[in-house]
């Protein structure tokens, strides 16, 4: 049975990351925020929006519980994730946990490029992004920290680096 949980800062690249590495190991690949637009057929700005974090945080906590349980699959968790309730903990007791962690200005250049919107970083300028970054992320390391297993992922900017980054998760997984 296979069970690997991707934990990160947004813009790490864990669905990236996941979506290849199921694909890979022959597995189901989830992705919890995806998971959660699916079951509430909302998207998460327009729940956070309606319910606030916490009521957000809630609903997101009951929703890793219930795919956190399936098995055979690899799940990206949201960057904000591990770091409410006892989300961390509950992770590391079903599966192999993966921190994937990069420098702020490595995640800022993967957010630049990226193709998804982010409510939290829209209309930053790139100082500030950076700034913003560096200071959430030090509040969310002591959380990242605690998944069995770290990899960097600093160098994925194309796809060759991504197979490259696949490779070293599975060797720190032994998958």
């Amino acid at each position: 049975m296979i069970r690997v949980i991707l934990v990160g800062y947004m813009g790490s690249g864990k669905t990236t990351v996941g979506r290849q590495l199921a694909n890979t190991l022959g597995v189901q690949f989830y992705d919890l925020d995806w998971y959660i637009e699916t079951r509430f057929h909302k998207k998460v700005a327009e729940i956070f929006a309606e319910k606030g974090e916490e009521g957000f945080r809630d609903m997101e906590r009951r929703m890793l519980h219930e795919v956190a349980e399936f098995e055979d699959i690899v799940l990206s968790c949201g960057g904000g994730t591990p770091c409410f309730f006892d989300n961390m903990d509950y992770m590391n007791s079903l599966g192999e946990t993966l921190y994937l962690k990069a420098a702020p200005e490595v995640l800022a250049q993967h957010l630049r490029m990226g193709r998804t919107e982010r409510p939290l970083i829209k209309g930053k300028s790139p100082e500030e992004l950076e700034q913003y970054i560096q200071e959430s992320l030090a509040a969310r390391e002591p959380f990242y920290s605690k998944a069995k297993h770290i990899v960097d992922v600093s160098l994925m900017d194309n796809f060759e680096r991504i197979n490259i980054t696949i490779d070293l998760v599975r060797k720190e997984l032994n998958l």
